[in-house]
C-alpha cells in the first residue's frame, strides 16, 4: 500500500508550442534527473530536450511520440509522460490518456485556449480524469490573468481555483505568489538551473522592499479579489474532475515551476482501479496485471527492437516471473524489463500499480489494448484506434529492400503511427492516418530506421469504416457488390473503404443489417 500511496502518474497535455516538453525538462530538474535543461528550440545550447529523442523530434523542435520518465521528489515516485501537442499525433495522446491517473494542461498565457487543448479536456472529461492548468509564458507580454480564468472556465467546461497568482508580466514580471502555502518565493530568472528562493509574507514590508510598492499592492488587492470570487480550493472537488486548479508561471525561466511540483504531489491522485471488460481491477489486489498502452519501434537504432510500455495496474510485477498474455494464451518471462529517462533506461526488478514498464518485444508479440495477468482472463478496454481521415497508397521503392520495407511497415503499424488496410481487389496496401505529418514520419523513420525506401501514391477514399453483421449471408453479397472498396485491417477484420460520402450513406441505407464502426473498439 506504501508504495501505491507514493505513486504519481500523470501526462502532460497542451496544443503544440504552449510549452510542455519545456515544463517536463524543468520537473526533471527539481527531481534531480538532470543538471541542465535543453532548451527544445535554442540554437546555442548543443543539448536538445531529454523527452525528445527522435531524430526526426531534435530537426522539427516537436513532439512526435509520447515519452515516458520517472523521477522521485521529496518521497514521492512521479512518472511523466510527455506528449504530443501536434494534432496529426492526437491519437497517441488519446491512447497515453488511459494510461495516467491525471494531468496537467499546459495554456500559453497570450494565445489562451486553442483547438487542440479543447479536444484533449474532451478526452479528460469522457475519463473523469482530474486535471491541473499551468499558464505558461507569463514572462512574454499576455492577456489579464481575471480574463484568462474566464475563458478557461467557458472553453473547458471546468470551474476553475487559482493556486498562485503572476505578480506583474511580460517584463515588469516578477515572480508568483503561491496561494496554496500562503508564501512568496523570489527566484532569479535562470533558464538552466535551480536557483536560490527568498520566502516573503504578502502582508509584511519585506515585499514592498522586493517587488516595489506598485506591485505588491496590486498583488494584495488581486488576491483578495480571488478569495472572493472562488470558492476555497477542496481537493476532493479536484480528485473528482469537477474543479481545476491553476497555476501561472514561465516554465523557460523556472517561475512557477517548483509551486505547481509541490502542490501536484500533494493533491494528486495515487493510481486508481482499472475497468476491465469483466471487472474493476483494485491497485491493491495480490496478483500482478497490466495492459500495452504503447509501442516504440527502434528506440535503440543499433538494434532493431521494438519495447512495448505495460501500465501495471495491480499486483507487483517482478522480473523473471512467468506472466500470461491473455490474447495468445502463452506464458512469458521478461529477463530484462526496463524504467525509462527518455531513452536511457535502466533493468528494474520489480514495479508497482502506476509504474510504466518497457518490456522488449523482439517478435512484434504484443499489440496495443493487451493485456498481462498472473494467469488470470480479464481484457482491459479502453484503446481505441479512430477512423482515419487521410488515404495514401504506399509502395516499396527499392526491390532490393523488400524484406527490410515489410519489416519496417509491420513494425510502424503496430506501434499505431497509422493504420494499414490491404485492398482485396488490387491487393495493394493503403496506409490511413489522421494527419498530414504522419506520412513523412513514416517515410522519415522507413528510410533511416530500417534502410528502405517507400513512395506514396494517391488514392481517393473518403473514410474507412469496420463492417459486421449477424447474418453472414447478407455479409457475403455486401462484400461482392462492393468488391473493389473491401480491405482487411492488420487483424484481417472486414473494412470498408467509401470514397464519398454519398456511397457510405447509400451503403448504410441499402444494406440495413450490416453495421459500421467507425472505431475498431465494438
Amino acid at each position: 500500500m506504501n508504495e501505491i500511496e507514493r505513486r504519481r502518474t500523470f501526462a502532460i497535455i497542451s496544443h503544440p508550442d504552449a510549452g510542455k516538453t519545456t515544463l517536463t525538462e524543468k520537473f526533471l530538474l527539481f527531481g534531480g534527473q538532470i543538471q541542465v535543461a535543453g532548451a527544445v528550440k535554442s540554437n546555442k545550447i548543443q543539448k536538445t530536450a531529454t523527452s525528445d529523442w527522435m531524430d526526426i523530434e531534435k530537426q522539427r523542435g516537436i513532439s512526435v511520440s509520447t515519452s515516458v520518465m520517472e523521477f522521485d521528489y521529496e518521497g514521492y515516485k512521479v512518472n511523466i509522460l510527455d506528449t504530443p501537442g501536434h494534432q496529426d499525433f492526437a491519437e497517441d495522446t488519446y491512447r497515453t490518456l488511459t494510461a495516467v491517473d491525471s494531468a496537467i494542461i499546459v495554456v500559453d498565457s497570450a494565445k489562451g485556449v486553442e483547438t487542440q487543448t479543447r479536444k484533449l479536456m474532451e478526452v479528460c472529461r469522457m475519463r473523469n480524469t482530474p486535471v491541473i492548468i499551468f499558464v505558461n509564458k507569463m514572462d512574454r507580454e499576455g492577456r489579464d490573468p481575471f480574463e484568462l480564468l474566464d475563458e478557461l472556465e467557458e472553453e473547458l467546461q471546468i470551474s476553475v481555483r487559482p493556486l498562485s497568482w503572476p505578480i506583474g508580466q511580460g517584463q515588469r514580471f516578477k515572480g508568483v505568489y503561491n496561494i496554496f502555502e500562503n508564501n512568496l518565493n523570489l527566484f532569479t530568472p535562470n533558464k538552466q538551473r535551480v536557483t536560490e528562493t527568498i520566502e516573503v509574507a504578502v502582508d509584511s514590508e519585506e515585499l514592498d522592499k522586493q517587488v516595489g510598492s506598485n506591485f505588491a499592492e496590486q498583488l494584495r488587492n488581486d488576491i483578495e479579489l480571488v478569495d472572493g470570487v472562488y470558492p476555497e480550493f477542496n481537493i476532493e472537488t479536484y480528485r473528482s474532475a469537477e474543479v481545476a486548479p491553476v497555476f501561472f508561471g514561465s516554465a523557460l525561466n523556472n517561475f512557477g515551476v517548483q509551486e505547481l511540483l509541490n502542490c501536484f504531489i500533494k493533491i494528486a491522485p495515487s493510481p486508481k482501479p482499472t475497468k476491465a471488460e469483466e471487472r474493476m481491477v483494485e491497485p491493491a489486489e495480490q496478483k500482478f496485471s497490466g495492459f500495452i498502452f504503447k509501442i516504440t519501434a527502434n528506440i535503440d537504432p543499433n538494434h532493431r527492437s521494438c519495447i512495448a510500455f505495460c501500465k501495471v495496474c495491480s499486483g507487483k510485477f517482478q522480473r523473471n516471473q512467468p506472466y500470461l498474455h491473455v490474447r495468445n494464451g502463452k506464458t512469458m518471462r521478461f529477463s530484462s524489463p526496463t524504467q525509462f529517462m527518455a531513452q536511457r533506461k535502466n533493468t528494474v526488478e520489480e514495479a508497482y500499480p502506476g509504474d510504466i514498464v518497457g518490456l522488449p518485444d523482439s517478435g512484434g508479440v504484443f499489440k496495443i489494448g493487451d493485456t498481462l495477468t498472473e494467469g488470470e482472463n480479464i481484457h482491459f478496454r479502453g484503446l481505441p484506434s479512430f477512423s482515419p481521415e487521410l488515404f495514401k497508397y504506399i509502395e516499396n521503392d527499392d526491390p532490393m529492400k523488400a524484406k527490410q520495407f515489410q519489416k519496417g511497415l509491420e513494425q510502424l503499424m503496430n506501434e499505431g503511427v497509422a493504420q494499414l488496410f490491404v485492398n482485396q481487389f488490387n491487393n495493394r496496401r493503403i496506409v490511413g492516418t489522421v494527419g498530414q505529418l504522419q506520412f513523412e514520419v513514416i517515410q522519415y523513420r522507413l528510410e533511416h530506421e530500417y534502410n528502405a525506401k517507400c513512395r506514396w501514391e494517391p488514392v481517393h477514399l473518403h473514410k474507412a469504416c469496420w463492417i459486421e453483421a449477424e447474418d453472414d449471408k447478407e455479409l457475403d453479397s455486401f462484400k461482392k457488390r462492393k468488391y473493389q472498396y473491401m480491405a482487411k485491417d492488420i487483424e484481417g477484420r472486414d473494412v470498408f473503404l467509401a470514397d464519398s460520402g454519398y456511397v457510405l450513406s447509400m451503403a448504410q441505407q441499402d444494406f440495413e443489417n450490416i453495421k459500421f464502426h467507425f472505431t475498431s473498439e465494438f
